[in-house]
Parts: C-alpha cells; structure tokens; sequence
C-alpha cells in the first residue's frame, strides 16, 4: 500500500496545539509548513511525496494509513517529535 502525505513537525505539543488551532480556523497548511515545520520537507510545504508503508515510523503510518484522508490529525507524538500530518490519498 502507498500514501501521499504531508506534514508540519514541530518541537512541542503546545506549538503544534496552537498550529493545529490556525488550521481549524481555516489557514493556509502549506504556507504554516513552510513557516513552522522542522523538517526538510518545509520548503515544499510539507509534502512528503509518496511513501510505502514500512518507510515511517509506526506512529506517524497509524495516522497516514488508518485514519481519514484531506483531513489534519494530530499533534501525533515520534522521536522527531510532534507532527500534524494531512494524508492527501491511499493507493
């Protein structure tokens, strides 16, 4: 199975929290990501392109392959530490 994600990852739940708060209100998911995510994916406003299952940690694959899809779930909780993650589809 493969998935399109994308991602905002951040160092505390609370900045995810109050990220999380903008994108409820309906802010932009890209431009945030561009702002805020720690990841390299950032510059592409978090898009993580297609991945299979097996190339994310556990965590992060629970969200992506088993809940809703278009919709921002989070803030989930890895070693990188806290990601809002927007699954775009599942093939």
């Amino acid at each position: 199975m493969k998935a399109s994600a994308c991602h905002i990852l951040v160092k505390t739940k609370e900045e995810a929290d109050r990220i999380k708060s903008q994108l409820d209100k309906g802010a932009n998911f890209q431009a945030l990501a561009k702002k805020h995510s720690l990841c390299p994916s950032a510059k592409k406003g978090g898009d993580l392109g297609e991945f299979r299952r097996g190339d994310m940690v556990p965590a992060f694959e629970n969200v992506v392959f088993k809940k809703e899809i278009l919709t921002v779930h989070g803030p989930v909780k890895t070693q990188f530490g806290f990601h809002l993650i927007k699954t775009l589809y599942r093939a």
